[in-house]
């Protein structure tokens, strides 16, 4: 879990236009899954950012605007 957590950090730090998240909540508790999803939320609405996020939870895809 603190190896995700630190990779999520290390990713946003640059602020990229696109971050690419393949299961950002797999090896977490829920209660730090749902901090770094509102994380994630936080950072696109803030920075103007596209979050592309590969999930199995469906917890997870019901937080997402769109899901393909």
């Amino acid at each position: 879990g603190q190896q995700q957590r630190v990779a999520i950090a290390r990713a946003l730090a640059a602020k990229p236009s696109i971050v690419y998240a393949d299961e950002p909540t797999g090896s977490l508790d829920s209660k730090t899954g749902e901090d770094i999803l509102q994380v994630l939320q936080n950072m696109a609405d803030e920075f103007k950012q596209t979050m592309v996020i590969v999930t199995h939870d469906p917890r997870v895809a019901s937080k997402c605007r769109r899901i393909i």
